[in-house]
């Protein structure tokens, strides 16, 4: 089986389980999407480990998910936002955790520990704000807005690599990311603001002006976000963050963009008060 063929082959099945459980229930949402976090967050840890530091994982993996899950809970509205001050303590583990730990890098082990909830955790539990608006009598889980933002992340993806293949010459970043290109930069933002269009005729939860402003934002944020994370991976030597999905390497290699493009997103919904 070709290289091109496995990628897509992998790349179709990997996207039908996740808008399936998008689409099903906020239940095959929360339970795919936490499985995906923890993937992800264990992902950036290894990380960690294969750059000679010792990070925090299971400690900092248990932080994660009670984030998730308090998210999930505070936006449904089964618990009260007084809940939140819980973290700090076990924010505060962290450091304590490492007086007793016998390696001669505590400020790096520290500082990933902490870089992996607040780079891969929190961006996932923002998601919860975006796809549930409930209360303690009532909870509306309406997931166009996300389905909105994947297509977009997706179809940024594919016009920045058609056209960086096809017509790619003048390099972006080589130190980086060798193979990006401004030219498929280019192709990436047309393509996405012409998906932003059609998405507002899909998804009219939110006005065209809005999802224009969005497509352009998820453009620009979900470069920044691939070439993020390879800065990660070129300052450890790695190629991918693992080999989840044959043909694109690991979970974290498909969600680097997501991660910077949902907190921008979330903090324009809410200041105007789309969500």
């Amino acid at each position: 089986m070709s290289e091109f063929l496995k990628r897509t082959i992998s790349g179709a099945l990997f996207v039908i389980v996740i808008v399936g459980a998008i689409l099903i229930s906020h239940i095959t949402y929360f339970i795919v999407f936490l499985g995906l976090m923890i993937a992800t967050q264990l992902e950036f840890y290894s990380l960690g480990h294969k750059a000679k530091l010792r990070p925090q994982a299971l400690l900092g993996l248990l932080i994660g998910i009670a984030f998730f899950v308090w998210s999930f809970l505070y936006s449904s509205g089964h618990v009260e936002q007084i809940t939140i001050y819980g973290f700090f303590p076990l924010m505060a583990a962290i450091f304590v955790v490492e007086l007793y730990r016998n390696h001669h890098k505590p400020i790096q082990n520290i500082s990933f520990t902490i870089l992996g909830i607040l780079y891969v955790a929190i961006p996932f539990s923002l998601i919860n704000f975006i796809v549930i608006n409930g209360s303690s009598y009532r909870m509306d889980y309406n997931p166009d807005i996300l389905l909105g933002l994947l297509s977009l992340i997706w179809i940024n993806d594919i016009g920045a690599y058609v056209v960086g293949v096809s017509m790619g010459k003048h390099k972006m970043i080589p130190r980086i990311s060798p193979k990006k290109s401004w030219e498929g930069f280019f192709g990436g933002v047309s393509l996405t603001i012409l998906a932003a269009w059609i998405l507002s005729m899909v998804f009219p939860i939110i006005n065209l002006k809005h999802w224009m402003v969005i497509g352009v934002s998820t453009a620009l944020l979900g470069v920044i976000g691939d070439l993020v994370e390879s800065m990660f991976k070129r300052s450890i030597g790695v190629k991918d963050s693992g080999k989840f999905l044959p043909g694109h390497g690991g979970i974290l290699d498909r969600f680097d963009a997501l991660l910077m493009v949902i907190p921008i997103i979330y903090a324009y919904l809410e200041v105007m008060m789309l969500i």
